[in-house]
């Protein structure tokens, strides 16, 4: 059923674009409100627009990483096995959309103050050290940058199938930083965290219970 000429068509030309533009559309809409700001026009940015494209920036990244983390248990209820094939460009998505969150914070805050880009390398080197949300956003960073090297199939045939496996299972704790980062950057006990780790804590649950049932012998071999 999934090799139908018509599953295939759906695949190629309307599943990978209609997602594509789905996870651009947060990057599009940022663009067009600073397109607002900068041209002196009505925008949704805020009197701290600085701030609300690091936030937005950052859920941003968060969400796509929970969704990536979400399509094996969506392909494993559903039994549609096609919906594994947008898996690598939603989590690309996250790296993207983590990326510009990192370097909206080092030119908008830190270049703007420091003046100079070693100034600024200087000021996110303190920052990393002293403060523990930007060390917990950091380093979920760092672990991301090589799941976002090696999402190319080229690099997958490269390390072997059972050593990819391995590496990508840094998602779980790079997420986990993902989610403690947010919450120990938000002011008070705020609603979205909690909402992250909550869902966070599901998408875990499920995978450690499949763990479970897949190392634990059949009732049939038990019996006999």
């Amino acid at each position: 059923m999934a090799r139908h000429p018509a599953l295939r068509t759906f695949r190629r030309h309307i599943m990978k674009p209609l997602v594509f533009w789905l996870l651009a559309m947060p990057g599009l809409w940022l663009g067009w409100q600073w397109t607002l700001l900068l041209t002196r026009q009505a925008h949704d940015l805020g009197f701290n627009p600085i701030e609300t494209t690091h936030r937005f920036l950052g859920d941003t990244a968060i969400l796509i990483l929970l969704i990536s983390l979400a399509v094996t248990p969506v392909r494993d209820l559903t039994r549609w096995g096609p919906v594994m094939m947008i898996r690598r460009r939603i989590g690309l998505a996250a790296f993207w959309y983590a990326l510009l969150h990192i370097l909206a914070y080092l030119v908008l805050d830190l270049f703007i103050e420091a003046g100079t880009a070693t100034g600024a390398l200087a000021a996110l080197w303190r920052d990393v050290t002293d403060r523990i949300y930007i060390t917990l956003g950091m380093s979920a960073f760092v672990l991301l940058i090589p799941l976002a090297i090696t999402s190319f199939n080229r690099m997958q045939r490269w390390l072997g199938g059972q050593r990819w496996q391995g590496l990508h299972r840094l998602v779980y704790p790079l997420a986990i930083l993902a989610v403690f980062h947010h919450g120990f950057m938000v002011k008070g006990n705020q609603l979205g965290p909690w909402i992250h780790g909550g869902i966070l804590a599901v998408l875990l649950g499920y995978r450690l219970v499949g763990m479970i049932a897949r190392k634990s012998p059949h009732p049939s071999a038990r019996a006999s």
